[in-house]
């Protein structure tokens, strides 16, 4: 196939991926700004920090512990190369291609074809497979599904992902806090006479959507890491039909995993969560089809 085109993919994605974050980071001061407008700078100058260091705590601890908390959380259980040499082998290829470390091997027992990576560098990824993907997927689908897997471990997408985490929880709890104030302590105490009605107006709108907007942009990057993460998977396998045919396999099957929690969901290759009661703009995957689509689109310049 044609090399440039899967570059040209990765490029696009962590082009967008590095637009979204600056997007937040600006959306971070425009809060911030906001609340200095409408409470004065005491109040600012101090809520700021804490909300930044109270999503920090929580984010980046489970960040740091991240290969075990979603052991935990979805039930997976670790292999050995023993438990299943064949798994084991195809894993390895990718390794070799790829050359990242061996990362560790679980097993999810469910219904649903699905698999996860996580971990928070290369040296402590793990990646997991349902007992139903391993079942439903020949060799070439299921290297495809590795790849993608991979992937997330080669471009630290759970560290991306905690960046995001971070930033959004960070407004999320200061618009929160600076709500309760407005509505609890009588608004801003220190507003002066002078102060701009149509400003005032403008913060008060942009601490109540705030949230809503750093949600819709941790979506918008966790789908850009996904699309970068089938672009990456196809620069290590050099088959794009392979992890085509594993996302047409998955889109025909409707059964959805047992844990499909809004912690994990995001991690999954196919989130539990995205579906036609769920708007394109929240979801944290693109359209499976669209997936389908763009990797069709790199066999036919292969050929």
């Amino acid at each position: 196939m044609a090399i440039n085109d899967f570059r040209s993919q990765q490029s696009a994605n962590k082009g967008k991926t590095y637009f979204l974050l600056a997007s937040m980071g600006l959306l971070t001061g425009l809060v911030a700004y906001a609340a200095l407008t409408y409470f004065g700078a005491g109040t600012s100058t101090f809520m700021v920090p804490l909300a930044v260091g109270i999503s920090l705590i929580g984010v980046w601890g489970s960040y740091y512990g991240s290969d075990k908390l979603v052991l935990k959380m979805t039930g997976a259980k670790l292999i050995q190369r023993e438990d299943n040499p064949e798994l084991f082998n195809v894993i390895e290829e990718v390794v070799i291609a790829s050359g990242l470390p061996m990362p560790q091997v679980a097993i999810v027992v469910d219904t649903a074809p699905n698999a996860f990576a996580t971990g928070r560098d290369p040296d402590h990824a793990l990646i997991a497979f349902t007992t139903r993907i391993l079942e439903v997927m020949d060799r070439d689908e299921l290297q495809g599904v590795i790849a993608h897997e991979m992937a997330h471990v080669a471009n630290r997408d759970t560290l991306v992902s905690a960046v995001a985490a971070t930033t959004a929880g960070a407004i999320a709890i200061l618009s929160d806090f600076l709500m309760r104030m407005m509505w609890f302590g009588g608004g801003r105490r220190d507003r002066d006479s002078n102060a701009n009605p149509i400003m005032l107006v403008v913060s008060l709108f942009v601490l109540i959507l705030a949230p809503i907007a750093a949600t819709l942009l941790k979506s918008a990057i966790s789908r850009r890491r996904e699309s970068l993460a089938d672009a990456t998977a196809v620069s290590f396998t050099r088959n794009p039909a392979g992890l085509r045919k594993a996302l047409e396999v998955l889109a025909a099957d409707s059964t959805v995993v047992q844990q499909k929690s809004n912690a994990v969901a995001h991690i999954w290759i196919e989130s539990p969560l995205d579906g036609k009661a769920v708007s394109k703009m929240f979801s944290t995957h693109p359209p499976i089809e669209e997936r389908i689509s763009t990797l069709r689109a790199m066999e036919s310049l292969g050929n």
